[in-house]
């Protein structure tokens, strides 16, 4: 006899999370907290927020500067979206965005640059 339930085909989960690299302003390093989290930091190097989100990088990146849901380093020192450092990488799941958005921060920060990530 066929059973009468049917076969569920494995859905591939969403793409539908981006990771982003924001620049900060120099003025971020008068943050102690933000200094302690880069030791390596070198004061020539560039400062970064890197974040990953379930909207486009642009629109996270206006609310951030808007002050909803914002960390406070990009709403108060968010220049603006470091767009080769991650667009070819969007659209992905939730779980490779995670992934990524780690990874950038250690590429960044292996480079001695001074980042700010969950």
């Amino acid at each position: 006899m066929e059973s009468t339930k049917k076969r569920r085909k494995k859905t591939k989960p969403p793409k539908t999370f981006n990771v982003y690299v924001v620049e900060l302003d120099k003025e971020v390093l008068n943050s102690p907290k933000f200094v302690k989290a880069n030791p390596d930091h070198e004061p020539d190097k560039a400062c970064f927020y890197v974040g990953m989100t379930g909207l486009t990088p642009e629109e996270r990146f206006e609310k951030h500067k808007a002050g909803h849901k914002a960390n406070n380093y990009v709403r108060d020192h968010g220049r603006y979206l470091r767009k080769k450092m991650f667009q070819k990488f969007n659209p992905m799941t939730r779980e490779e965005a995670e992934k990524k958005e780690k990874e950038l921060a250690d590429e960044l920060r292996a480079k001695h640059h001074a980042v700010w990530q969950h």
